[in-house]
């Protein structure tokens, strides 16, 4: 299941790709962690993470903390995808999770898509799901402080 996009489309900034994404990760958290962007559209930003152990909780399904670093990653890069003119980046103010599923491997996908672009806020819905089946595994709402 999608979550449901009540934002007017628009399309996001052309110089933020998938590629131009992930080279930014590199360095950071979200390269760590191993999270890939595999999309970037009108619709939002898709993302996904291959589950490894290094990612499992010690009951040997996946940390619910790798979920949240997926899903806060994408719904941020979604807000770098969109941010209004003359802003210059983001900061997450709230993430709420509400987790429905596990996994002990795979790959795990992330939709991210806009609820809100606001000049000053803007929120986002996230779903992650297990790739093989279609399970979900956690759902997020993102709320993002827009910084000029």
């Amino acid at each position: 299941m999608r979550p449901l996009r009540m934002t007017a489309p628009r399309s996001p900034r052309p110089e933020v790709t998938p590629q131009a994404l992930n080279a930014r990760s590199g360095g950071s958290f979200p390269g760590l962690v191993g999270m890939e962007v595999v999309d970037v559209t009108a619709e939002g930003v898709r993302s996904r993470l291959e589950v490894r152990p290094t990612l499992l909780a010690p009951n040997g399904y996946v940390h619910a903390a790798a979920l949240v670093a997926l899903a806060d990653t994408t719904c941020g890069f979604g807000a770098i995808a969109f941010l209004p003119d003359g802003a210059r980046s983001y900061a997450t103010l709230e993430l709420k999770s509400s987790f429905v599923g596990a996994a002990r491997e795979g790959t795990i996908v992330c939709a991210a898509v806009p609820v809100e672009l606001g000049r000053q806020t803007q929120a986002w819905d996230a779903v992650c799901i297990a790739e093989g089946d279609g399970r979900q595994l956690a759902l997020f709402r993102c709320t993002q402080l827009v910084l000029y």
